[in-house]
């Protein structure tokens, strides 16, 4: 069985890919600052800004793939600690670029929709970049460079995610069921639209892109959604009162980072090559009973 090593193990993305690739594959995770246990998976403490200790790794692990989960991935922390997520998003990807290089084997890189200013969707891997906050602009620069390092590389950009989690890790829709349980108003954009997907099915087009793609793929869901109607559906799946669920607009919440409007990704080039996602009501149906 081949190796694949998952950087970025301990966090959402990163431990579904864990989940979904051992059937196929000899799973190896890093991580840095949330130690966790996957079964079947060999994980790594490791910081990966530090060059040599990367090159120590692959000299130990021999991987014949690699993903690159490993981010600074929230915008607001990105927009007040610029530097610190600099070095994480910017520098250890192209530390892994690099790795990859030199060994010569497929590298996917995981970018955000959030390169995008919102303005023009849906948005295909055709279009020009136009990143409005520091997370968006540290993505830019690592995909440009990346590239560079080593052009074989799957650039995979990713929308909003959803789903089942590793401790100490939430996404955007753990949040959302807390309040709902404790029958607490929540209000939600309606003029924020993304193209979401579980981490199940986010993991499931990663693996297709390191084996099948060089360069930029978008791996969203195949619906355009606001935050509003998104929680208005979880709400339905879940039997949850939607009268909880209140409208509110982008303007009505201050925040360091600015938000894009609509990041939908158009993303027909992976669906040829064979990314399948559910319906957002599918794919939440599936997930419930672990919600």
């Amino acid at each position: 069985m081949k190796k694949i090593l998952i950087t970025g193990a301990s966090g959402f993305l990163g431990w579904n890919l864990c989940q979904q690739a051992r059937t196929r594959w000899q799973v190896y995770g890093t991580y840095f600052a949330n130690a966790t246990k996957i079964p079947e998976v060999v994980l790594t403490k490791i910081d990966l800004r530090n060059l040599s200790a990367l090159k120590e790794l692959f000299r130990e692990i021999q991987p014949s793939a690699v993903i690159h989960t490993a981010a600074a991935s929230k915008p607001n922390y990105c927009q007040l600690y610029p530097e610190e997520s600099h070095s994480i998003n910017v520098t250890a990807a192209l530390n892994i670029a690099h790795s990859c290089s030199r060994y010569a084997i497929p590298c996917a890189f995981t970018s955000t929709d959030l390169v995008f200013d919102g303005q023009n969707p849906p948005y295909t891997e055709k279009d020009p970049v136009s990143p409005i906050c520091r997370y968006g602009e540290q993505k830019v620069e690592a995909e440009q460079q990346m590239l560079q390092i080593y052009p074989h590389t799957a650039i995979c950009r990713m929308p909003l995610m959803f789903g089942m989690t590793p401790p100490k890790v939430t996404t955007f829709i753990q949040p959302f069921i807390q309040s709902l349980r404790a029958g607490k108003e929540l209000n939600l954009f309606v003029d924020e639209f993304r193209t979401p997907v579980s981490g199940t099915t986010a993991a499931k087009g990663l693996l297709l892109a390191v084996e099948k793609v060089e360069g930029l793929l978008h791996l969203g869901g195949r619906e355009r959604i606001s935050r509003y109607d998104f929680g208005c559906l979880l709400a339905e799946v879940l039997q949850f009162p939607s009268q909880l669920l209140k409208p509110c607009h982008q303007q009505d919440v201050s925040m360091a980072a600015a938000r894009s409007p609509d990041t939908s990704l158009d993303s027909s080039k992976a669906f040829a090559l064979g990314y399948q996602p559910l319906t957002l009501k599918e794919e939440l149906s599936a997930i419930a009973k672990y919600l």
